[in-house]
């Protein structure tokens, strides 16, 4: 199967990098993970260099050169797409305008409800029974790129920890799957593994 190469950006634990890793060494996955980019030391950063990934730590203060650094890389890895996964820097509109349409974050809220920082806890503050995540194309805007994907599962008591691991769970079945559809259909443009209601509303959503 051609598979199309992938970088995934991280600034966290890692988990969703563990996920996509899981999922691109499968040979019915048309995506291979081949270039991971850090901004800091992190269990991300070293759970890369452990799976023997091409690892890169960039660090910059200077946003500009960051930038000019990330992009040198991916060109060198001739990499197809970035997907997002806990990276916690804000990409500039002149970055994203060079990677049009080839970036994906995943976002721990159902957008377009409480976009930026601490959702888990805006979801509590707030009095929220449904909580979830979204999977959407990056913009130049703060998470209101477009959405391909969300899942939603109820909030069942008020510890912060428990809603947060949770959803993560779910986040790392979840984002694979999103990446596998959008590959297939937005990049390959074939219909194979893709549903009637992706087809036809060029959106997934998913419910758990």
């Amino acid at each position: 199967m051609k598979k199309i190469k992938l970088s995934v950006f991280s600034s966290g634990v890692g988990s969703n990098l563990l996920a996509i890793h899981k999922a691109s060494i499968k040979k019915n996955f048309p995506g291979k993970l081949n270039l991971v980019v850090c901004d800091k030391i992190c269990p991300a950063f070293k759970l890369a260099k452990s799976l023997n990934y091409e690892t890169k730590l960039i660090s910059s203060l200077d946003h500009k050169k960051f930038e000019e650094l990330v992009h040198d890389e991916l060109i060198k890895y001739k990499i197809d797409l970035i997907c997002l996964a806990g990276f916690m820097r804000i990409l500039s509109p002149n970055f994203v305008s060079k990677w049009k349409n080839k970036i994906l974050n995943i976002h721990p809220s159902i957008l377009p409800s409480f976009p930026g920082l601490n959702t888990h806890k805006k979801v509590l503050s707030n009095g929220l029974k449904i909580h979830g995540s979204t999977v959407h194309v990056v913009n130049e805007k703060l998470d209101s790129g477009k959405i391909l994907g969300q899942f939603a599962i109820p909030v069942i008591n008020d510890d912060i920890v428990f809603l947060r691991d949770n959803i993560k769970k779910y986040e790392n079945m979840f984002y694979p799957e999103v990446i596998r559809k959008y590959i297939w259909t937005f990049i390959f443009k074939k219909d194979n593994f893709t549903s009637k209601k992706l087809r036809d509303n060029k959106e997934i959503i998913f419910s758990y």
